[in-house]
């Protein structure tokens, strides 16, 4: 059946329709609210003065005892300081912020200062300030910015384009809703305007500041919902904020004043009267609220949201589009991608992107439908599709809409930025809200607890080393891991199955304990990465909770499985039952690191499952029990990378298993396994190498967490 043409049923080919577009007449552009001026500088007014005397200091924070008082929770309270130099110029000192000072949108180092010109601007939370003459003039951004992107143009797979020379201007305090078919790019636009991953070409324009180049200051003024929730679905509402409060604010804001912004935020939400309730219970529309509610607590000027709307019903869906238009009304500017187009008629703005990554209309939603020619949007999008090859931006950008909305930005000269004072700082050096332990400990006690109310979760924690030692007592054996005093060598085969099992039971539950905490908190991590978190902060709240749940199902593991069993009778170091259990626990740790490596790989946790499974039958094969693995050349070093390998290795030097089993060699049975040689240094080695294993596993989860990073960050 022959294809509709593509103005749909007005039956006007997209040449005459595009000939109309251009013989219209000239409207002047009626850019609402739309500016470029850099931030603190062009035609917008300063918001205060203060005057900047010679001799004088002048410092900057939240306490009352500084000169200029800042009222921001992003702001430390004693943040900076101005200072006079003898040869009459001025200097900004930093107090080693927990935001930082940024000079020129670049952070001072911790403690640092910097010489400021007239041309530079100093920004301190949501305040940008600069020195003109004796008058330091403040801006205070109050969410009245403009923002715009400019020839955005996004390549992948050796040149391929899927973000193609995308040019519009956001007005201050609008809702802007982004719409388009899939695969049109519109997830690429938003983190190219949100700075997760950088337009190859084009620029990103945060009230005239490049957002790439000044990513380390701005990015406290950006709020992002993506379209998975950011928060552990397991807390209450009012927890989650909480805990998301203590990482986001500096250190020295004392948890009434978190508190009290937490509140602040569920009353304007109306989510007050659900603080209580756990994520889980709420419904899609009241979940995404929360989100909205996280990224509110810093006071964002510009808010990005992903399809806030998806799987939501017509009822949800309009009441978030509301919510985004409140949002918008009271002062701040909020982009919205979007597949519904039930309310679009509440947004400032529609930008509608053409398959390929071009703009295909940017303009009031109401004009839209009138601008493609049909009368739904059921048909736009069908003559997308039918019509992919179709010059959709060229049709855009030769329209009279073009000329009204989007034309002055397309031409506009970029601002040159400043001179940098201070070199640009790697990602490592980017300031954090806290201190390190600060962190840690934040991240420690909310995964404690994620973890405690998972009573599932918890039951399994518990349940499966206990089945898992049942399973081992079910091996049948009269002298356990002894030496079979009936037998004139003391050969007892049972020994190594029993520590098979063992240790078998011990890798698979370690690494199920971690192999899908990584990926089911990926867009958490990723937003909270972008926001300060440390990396290693963030990993080591993981291996500390996890390691402590392992070494607990250890205890129940081996007190199951060797309770009923006879024990040797003297140890290397201790009781031989503990230092066994020893061994079983540190497998357990390096199983947990193997696991997060599994996690930290993979796309979807559902392609975790498989890579457990062949992890434990791997480690059955290479524990040196079943076969000789010792002496096997290729086999040998192969085996030196499982951590059953040694585990096994240390709880047979604690048994002496290369006397209690039989040699592999009968012909030689001075051939031992040298791991499983019955003296202390062997234990030790092979206790070290195991957990060396696990320790190096951990090093490389951290240097695989970094894919999961905003890619400005990572440049």
């Amino acid at each position: 059946m022959p294809h509709q043409a593509p103005p749909g049923q007005h039956q006007v080919s997209p040449q005459q329709q595009h000939q109309q577009h251009q013989q219209a007449p000239y409207r002047p552009p009626a850019q609402r609210g739309l500016q470029h001026q850099p931030d603190g500088g062009g035609d917008r007014s300063p918001t205060t003065f203060h005057r900047l005397d010679l001799g004088r200091v002048m410092r900057i924070g939240r306490a009352l005892e500084n000169e200029l008082v800042v009222s921001d929770l992003q702001v430390s309270r004693h943040h900076a300081e101005f200072r006079a130099t003898p040869d009459g110029r001025f200097e900004i000192r930093d107090f080693g912020s927990h935001n930082g000072t940024y000079v020129n949108g670049q952070p001072l180092p911790k403690s640092g200062t910097a010489l400021i010109t007239a041309q530079d601007t100093v920004g301190v939370g949501h305040s940008t300030f600069r020195v003109v003459g004796d008058r330091l003039e403040e801006f205070v951004d109050t969410g009245e910015v403009s923002f715009s992107a400019r020839h955005l143009t996004v390549k992948v797979d050796g040149g391929k384009v899927i973000l193609n020379n995308v040019t519009f201007g956001v007005p201050e305090k609008s809702l802007v809703a982004v719409i388009g078919p899939s695969g049109s790019g519109k997830s690429t636009l938003l983190r190219a305007l949100t700075g997760y991953r950088p337009a190859d070409v084009g620029d990103v324009l945060y009230d005239n500041r490049d957002l790439y180049k000044q990513f380390a200051e701005l990015r406290q003024r950006i709020g992002l919902v993506p379209q998975d929730d950011i928060l552990h679905k397991e807390l209450t509402v009012r927890t989650a904020l909480r805990y998301a409060a203590r990482l986001r604010f500096p250190g020295d804001v004392a948890e009434a004043e978190r508190n009290a912004r937490i509140e602040e935020v569920l009353s304007e939400l109306k989510l007050d009267i659900h603080a209580t309730k756990r994520i889980t219970s709420l419904s899609g529309g009241q979940r995404k609220r929360v989100s909205v509610a996280l990224e509110l607590l810093t006071k964002p000027s510009l808010i990005f949201l992903d399809e806030p709307t998806s799987g939501l019903d017509p009822g949800m869906d309009r009441d978030v589009m509301q919510l985004l238009r409140g949002l918008a009304d009271d002062g701040r500017t909020v982009l919205v991608v979007t597949h519904s187009v039930a309310e679009l008629a509440l947004c400032d703005k529609l930008l509608v992107m053409a398959p390929g990554g071009g703009v295909a209309y940017f303009g009031p939603p109401a004009e839209a439908l009138n601008f493609f020619g049909y009368d739904t949007w059921a048909d736009v999008f069908s003559a997308f599709e039918n019509y992919r090859d179709y010059d959709w931006m060229g049709r855009w950008q030769g329209s009279q809409h073009y000329q009204m909305y989007a034309a002055e930005i397309d031409a506009a000269v970029p601002q040159p930025s400043p001179q940098q004072s201070v070199p640009p700082l790697s990602a490592a050096r980017l300031q954090k809200p806290q201190s390190w332990g600060s962190q840690w400990w934040t991240l420690t006690r909310r995964y404690l607890s994620v973890v405690a109310s998972d009573k599932g979760f918890m039951a399994l924690m518990l349940l499966l080393p206990a089945i898992l030692g049942v399973v081992s007592t079910l091996i049948p054996s009269d002298y356990g891991l002894g030496p079979n005093t009936e037998n004139p060598l003391g050969h007892n085969q049972d020994a190594g199955t029993i520590l098979l099992i063992l240790a078998v039971g011990m890798c698979f539950a370690g690494a199920a304990n971690s192999v899908r905490e990584l990926i089911k908190e990926r867009v958490i991590y990723e937003r909270e990465r972008a926001t300060g978190l440390s990396r290693s902060a963030y990993l080591m709240s993981k291996v500390v909770v996890l390691s402590m749940i392992t070494a607990l199902q250890g205890v129940i593991i081996c007190l199951i499985g060797f309770t009923p069993r006879t024990m040797p009778e003297e140890g290397l170091l201790m009781h031989p039952a503990v230092e066994m259990c020893l061994a079983v626990i540190a497998l357990g740790f390096t199983s947990m690191a193997f696991g997060l490596v599994i996690s930290s790989l993979v796309r979807t946790a559902e392609k975790t499952m498989p890579l457990l499974v062949m992890f434990a039958i791997v480690q059955v094969v290479f524990t040196g029990v079943l076969f000789q693995i010792f002496s096997s050349p290729g086999i040998t070093q192969v085996a030196w990378l499982m951590p059953s390998r040694w585990a096994v290795g240390a709880a047979g030097a604690s048994a002496d298993l290369s006397h209690t089993m039989a040699p592999w060699d009968r012909e030689n049975p001075g051939r031992l396994d040298p791991l499983w040689e019955h003296t202390v240094g062997t234990y030790l080695l092979d206790m070290t190498v195991l957990i060396a294993l696990g320790v190096v596993c951990c090093v490389a989860v951290a240097r695989l967490l970094r894919r999961h990073e905003p890619e400005v960050m990572r440049k």
